[in-house]
């Protein structure tokens, strides 16, 4: 039904879905780049879990479900996508000075794959305010100084870097339906969700045992096999 109500949001339905585009849902809007957006967030996640010991149950579900969930996404593939990698792969060995900190190109890895970001502002978020009256040589330089020290390096005439061909919309449908949780949107919102609650659960060390051992029968009623309270007949045994 969801997927049905993003068509009907869309003014003139095409072969791709407009990014920005309102989905059907209220303040869900169509995300610009849903599948390497996810391999970002599965990836991430998933060296994440390694920080939890293996016989966890949180860290099994949830590498479980994150692997399932990433394998559909990796096997569904836009038109060009080969001969992008294979272009992207080139440039990222040929110029690694343009993806270090301090350029105009962010070069991220998680789950063992590379991921690149265009950082349009070419200064950071500080602002430099020019001193006012006659100032020494010195006193320029260092001005200067720490101006340069907000700028950016910018590689764009060197490195065209262009994104992953985009999903057509029958492809965004068609993992919508594989993964069962909603629009790829809602998708992306859980998984941002998951990466970040992961964080508490590795400061709480959620797999240790409890400082305070629960009584004895605590939780028995949670069981299925036992009576509960408030309702007739004997206990099922």
């Amino acid at each position: 039904m969801r997927p049905t109500l993003r068509f009907f949001a869309a003014v003139k339905p095409g072969r791709f879905l407009e990014p920005g585009n309102p989905t059907g849902l209220t303040g869900l809007f169509n995300h610009p780049a849903p599948r390497s957006t996810l391999l970002f967030l599965y990836g991430s996640t998933l060296d994440k879990l390694k920080a939890i010991p293996e016989q966890s149950v949180y860290r099994q579900s949830t590498e479980a479900l994150t692997k399932r969930r990433m394998h559909i996404i990796e096997s569904i593939k836009p038109e060009g996508y080969e001969e992008w990698a294979k272009k992207a792969a080139e440039k990222l060995a040929k110029h690694p000075e343009a993806f270090q900190p301090g350029g105009n190109y962010k070069l991220q890895k998680a789950g063992g794959q590379s991921f690149v970001t265009k950082e349009d502002n070419p200064y950071e978020d500080e602002e430099f305010t020019s001193l006012e009256g006659p100032r020494s040589a010195e006193e320029k330089a260092a001005e200067t100084k720490m101006i340069k020290r907000g700028r950016r390096v910018d590689y764009s005439d060197t490195v065209k870097w262009e994104p992953e061909p985009p999903l057509d919309a029958s492809q965004i449908s068609d993992v919508e339906n594989q993964i069962g949780a909603g629009l790829i949107e809602e998708v992306i919102q859980v998984a941002e969700g998951e990466l970040k609650l992961l964080d508490t659960m590795i400061n709480a060390k959620v797999w240790e045992e409890l400082e305070e051992k629960p009584l004895q029968g605590q939780w028995d009623y949670f069981a299925r096999d036992q009576h509960t309270p408030g309702t007739q007949g004997p206990p099922n045994k």
